[in-house]
């Protein structure tokens, strides 16, 4: 078995050749491997331009290259994560590689607490500033669905699926966290009035 062949990796790529079929996505890759003593856990961050907003893909909570647990039926964690960054005149390329920063902070919390995230959840990161490179934004932490353009996929180490991160405000996670709200009906709220596409700016 070639240790390096891109075996999961290749299948998630084919699913986003499906939606981005002539793009070169933008991506940050680490430069020393988790298993190995490196930071990160993400082996890599991809970044597809889809128009009006940036579709980021991560690559490393699935078995991205040899299977290597026992479960055959889920790839790893059994998901990758992905987000939509609504574009806008303030998003340039240190505010990608903020957020990449930040994907790999949520990939540290799951590595080491073994704890996955699934869609129709709720992530308070514990911060009250904006999760923007100037913490302006009102967007301080997450809700979850899976993404409606990258169903769940079979890959040679099983399945894997795309959990979505969509921005939410203290507001919003207050009222999911101290029971005043569902987090189904969060959720349909922010879906319903702007889309599962974050936009910084918004109230």
């Amino acid at each position: 078995m070639v240790v390096n062949a891109k075996i999961g990796w290749d299948s998630i790529e084919e699913e986003l050749k499906k939606i981005y079929p002539n793009q070169e996505p933008l991506h940050y890759g680490t430069l020393i491997r988790y298993s190995l003593g490196g930071n990160d856990p993400l082996d890599g961050i991809s970044v597809y331009d889809a128009g009006s907003f940036y579709h980021f893909i991560t690559f490393g909570f699935s078995e991205i290259y040899e299977k290597e647990t026992e479960n055959k039926e889920i790839s790893g964690f059994g998901f990758e994560l992905t987000f939509k960054l609504k574009k806008n005149p303030n998003i340039n390329e240190k505010e990608l590689k903020n957020f990449a920063g930040v994907l790999q902070t949520l990939a540290r919390y799951v590595f080491n607490s073994k704890q996955v995230f699934r869609p129709n959840e709720y992530i308070a990161t514990g911060q009250n500033e904006g999760i923007d490179t100037e913490q302006k934004s009102k967007i301080v932490g997450f809700v979850t669905i899976e993404d409606p353009q990258l169903k769940t996929v079979d890959t040679p180490n099983g399945k894997v699926q795309f959990v979505e991160l969509i921005g939410a405000t203290n507001e919003e996670l207050k009222a999911i966290m101290n029971k005043e709200k569902s987090k189904e009906d969060v959720i349909k709220t922010i879906l319903d009035n702007y889309s599962d596409i974050t936009d910084y700016e918004r109230n």
